[in-house]
């Protein structure tokens, strides 16, 4: 071979995408599966139990549900046996047919409602983290889990919308448990080249790369990109040859380090990722901050904008707020990030005069109190002063932030503080179980997914026979007690304990037995151990030989967050009791995957935080879809979807103390701790083993079938986001009081 055919070869390859590369090792039958797998439509379509995972079930499970790495490790000689398989052939044509279909459909909701957002100007979404599936890490709990569930109703609902975040070399950290139970952290590499992920390359082949200065360095950044239905997701990761080996750590971590650390991941997702949208030619109409981690972003807009225009930083500030809008997720200042000035001048000083700015009008953009040479820079105040809207993410969260934020706009009352709310929700194809979705295509209609916020589709839940949505509501939870089993086992054996203890996991929890979940992240305001308050008490609950009671239990603690690890360390030595050792269970590093298993086989799912703490919350809104029924404190979004009798009992769930508030913490956990054993002792385990000669718990149904009809079709992202359309992103459509402006307290 000649080299100039050698060049023309290799430079066909390094043009190649990475798609196409994997594409080009199928055989011809199996080929589209690499356009599946390259995009993640594939993990919230009916077929996704088993397209990938019967190619290798033993390589789909070790290689964490991964499509791309299953296809890139399976023998050629396996992928010629389904390449002769015609049935297997049916299935990958079908499915390649229907996600063509979806991706080349342009009569949308969004199409239809705010024709004026466009391709060419898409809404852009900053967020730290994403959970758009478990085989891709870089997600933490609720919020990235809200972030991949608005992508993914974003591109549903036919919405241009494009993500930005960051691509983190070994994300979260993976919890283990040690023989004592406290929790230790453990860190792997992701290894990018077998993940769903493309380079962003230019027309030559070379991958597109920002720059920005951090720490008196320049680094480089190069942008990935994963593909969410019609949404595109760009990542930046700094773990490049040519940085400096401490900028190549910036992305190394999800929430790892110190201030230094979160200052500059925050610099370089909200300036750097204005910049790569810039470097991929998308314009976005309006940019929106799911939390103040990308504040930074409407900086970096308003230097462009005096850039371009030649104008002053008051001049232009205006038409940044018209560009921007914002999402709090915090209801107490101390979970607000916040940096000294000290940190600012060091990551700064070279950038307010880009924005014709000194260094106290700079400083004064993050000051909640004006004057005080002590004042943090804060992000959400940032955010506030420069986005035209703001919301919280549930109604009382909403009060709560106008409160909260009330010192900003001293010449407002508290209720025209102009922080609105939008009250979060899930994505129902995501979380339903594949079984019940199909129980809901036989008696609600095909089109239910499409129909998800419709009223109507949900009150055809009372046509399912009892003992039809009951036994599918078993075997969800045979799944998830097999799930708990296989997972407690392995952690068992990890830890080395005793065989007889790694034995006893295989007899772990009971289907037959009315099975609790809580699964959060264990910070002590979500009060994890509430349960065991009154120990005697839970003992005789759980160890009721006639009526018992199951839990199980799963969720990090942040790793400088030591009385969280302490509320696990008791859970866990509470497992280890005698009278109840086969009733309670602890799942290890909590993930997507483990959280699916969980919302989708419990039969109550507790939340008991310190009002008013919980934002929101999501988890509980994933088990209304499968037939699970909410015991919840009345916070975040639990107190817009509780409905009470005229007895004044709970008809789609339960209420743990009611409206008792206090602010004393001591007597309120006692409230509710009370509240939540005599629920637990005269309503809910009454209910569930009241069933007839067959088993099947008709009043329990019922409450089942009431919790699926109230809350479905409000606590969804397809609601969420069509609202964020109507109120948020489209033009005209941000009512409220205008933002204080910036340059009046400058």
């Amino acid at each position: 071979m000649s080299g100039f055919t050698q060049t023309s070869l290799r430079s066909k390859l390094e043009l190649m995408t990475t798609i196409e590369t994997l594409r080009a090792k199928l055989p011809f039958p199996l080929k589209r599966l690499a356009d599946l797998a390259y995009n993640y439509w594939w993990s919230w379509t009916n077929d996704r139990i088993s397209l990938f995972r019967n190619i290798d079930p033993e390589q789909w499970h070790q290689l964490k549900h991964n499509p791309v790495a299953v296809l890139e490790s399976t023998s050629y000689v396996r992928l010629t046996q389904l390449a002769n398989d015609p049935v297997y052939i049916k299935r990958v044509k079908a499915l390649a047919q229907e996600f063509d279909n979806y991706m080349a459909q342009t009569d949308t909701w969004a199409s239809k409602v705010a024709p004026q957002i466009s391709k060419s100007n898409p809404i852009a979404y900053f967020c730290a983290e994403f959970g758009i599936h478990e085989s891709l890490p870089i997600y933490s709990g609720g919020l990235g889990i809200l972030a991949g569930d608005h992508l993914k109703s974003a591109s549903d609902l036919g919405v241009p919308l494009v993500g930005v975040g960051l691509l983190y070399r070994q994300g979260y950290f993976h919890q283990q448990l040690n023989r004592y139970g406290w929790q230790e952290e453990n860190y792997d590499n992701n290894l990018f080249e077998q993940m769903a992920l493309e380079p962003v390359k230019n027309e030559q082949g070379e991958p597109i790369t920002i720059e920005l200065e951090i720490r008196q360095r320049i680094v480089k950044a190069q942008i990935w990109l994963v593909r969410v239905g019609r949404v595109n997701l760009y990542l930046l990761d700094t773990d490049r040859h040519d940085n400096d080996p401490v900028d190549r750590w910036l992305t190394g971590h999800l929430y790892g380090g110190n201030q230094d650390t979160r200052i500059a991941q925050e610099v370089l997702l909200g300036i750097g990722g204005v910049r790569a949208l810039q470097a991929v030619g998308i314009n976005p109409s309006v940019c929106h901050m799911n939390e103040g981690h990308a504040a930074f972003c409407t900086l970096e807009i308003a230097r462009e904008e005096i850039k371009r225009t030649g104008k002053s930083f008051y001049d232009v500030e205006a038409s940044v707020r018209d560009r921007c809008v914002f999402t709090t997720h915090t209801p107490v200042p101390a979970g607000h990030d916040v940096f000294s000035s000290d940190l600012m001048d060091s990551y700064f000083a070279h950038y307010w005069p880009s924005l014709g700015l000194s260094r106290e009008q700079f400083l004064a953009l993050g000051a909640r109190r004006l004057g005080d040479p002590w004042e943090p820079f804060g992000m959400t105040v940032l955010a506030l002063r420069m986005c035209r809207a703001a919301n919280g993410v549930s109604k009382l969260h909403g009060e709560v932030s106008r409160k909260m934020w009330n010192i900003l706009y001293p010449e407002r009352p508290e209720d025209k503080v102009p922080i609105g709310y939008i009250t979060n929700g899930v994505h129902a194809p995501t979380w339903t179980a594949p079984l019940m979705a199909d129980l809901y295509s036989e008696y609600l209609g095909d089109d239910w997914a499409t129909n998800v916020a419709d009223p109507q589709t949900w009150a055809k839940v009372d046509d399912i026979p009892d003992q039809e949505i009951w036994w599918r509501h078993q075997v969800l939870k045979e799944r998830l007690i097999a799930h708990t089993r296989s997972k407690v086992k392995t952690a068992r054996a990890n830890r080395g304990e005793e065989q007889h203890r790694i034995d006893a996991a295989d007899q772990l929890l009971d289907p037959n037995v009315l099975t609790i979940g809580f699964a959060r992240r264990f910070s002590p305001y979500k009060r994890g151990d509430l349960l065991l308050r009154d120990a005697e008490r839970a003992l005789r609950i759980f160890g009721n030989a006639e009526r018992p009671v199951q839990i199980i239990f799963a969720g990090k603690a942040h790793p400088h967050d030591e009385e969280g690890k302490r509320i696990i360390q008791r859970l866990m030595e509470w497992c280890k009791h005698q009278s109840i050792f086969s009733r309670v269970a602890l799942i290890e590093n909590y993930d997507i995957y483990t959280g699916q298993k969980l919302v989708q086989g419990v039969d109550v799912w507790l939340n008991n935080p310190r009002r008013p703490l919980e934002a929101s919350g999501t988890s509980g809104e994933k088990v209304c879809f499968n037939g699970g029924i909410n015991c919840s404190v009345l916070d975040g979004w639990w107190c817009e979807g509780y409905q009470a009798g005229a007895d004044g009992k709970g008809i789609n769930g339960w209420a743990i103390g009611e409206d008792a508030h206090t602010s004393d913490q001591e007597l309120q956990d006692r409230i509710d701790s009370e509240s939540l054993y005599q629920l637990l002792e005269e309503e809910i385990v009454p209910l569930y083993y009241d069933q007839d000669a067959n088993g099947i718990p008709h009043r329990w149904i019922q409450m089942m079938k009431t919790s699926i009809k109230t809350n479905a079709p409000l606590f969804n992202t397809d609601r969420m986001v069509a609202d964020y359309v109507t109120q948020m992103y489209a033009p005209g459509c941000s009512a409220g009081a205008k933002p204080i402006l910036a340059s009046v307290i400058a």
